[in-house]
């Protein structure tokens, strides 16, 4: 296998747990971590996490998106096509049935 596509894919598994822990912090309702920093901290208060968590979260996204797409390309068949129903047909033929005999009427028993 490709070491870079390792690579990649490892970066996007490690983007994917960093996007939903972020997302766990956010809360729509005025929760989350943004709750927690009160007028304490004026400098780094509730309004500017927030937007700090919601860029964090369209960063990772595009991070991802990008990566998975390199990821896509780092693969890659150098052109060739693959015909795979092909080689399905050539490796085991179909199974044959024997024909089954045809059904012999009932022999007719007589009437008492």
């Amino acid at each position: 296998m490709n070491v870079l596509f390792t690579v990649l894919t490892v970066l996007v598994l490690i983007a994917s747990v960093l996007i939903t822990l972020i997302v766990l912090l956010q809360n729509g309702k005025g929760g989350g971590l943004a709750s927690n920093f009160t007028a304490g901290n004026q400098t780094f208060g509730v309004r500017q996490t927030t937007d700090i968590l919601e860029k964090i979260t369209w960063g990772l996204v595009a991070f991802i998106f990008i990566v998975s797409v390199a990821t896509t390309f780092s693969l890659g068949n150098k052109g060739e096509y693959v015909d795979y129903t092909e080689k399905l047909e050539t490796e085991a033929p179909a199974p044959v049935f024997p024909e089954a005999a045809p059904a012999e009427a009932p022999a007719e028993t007589p009437a008492e």
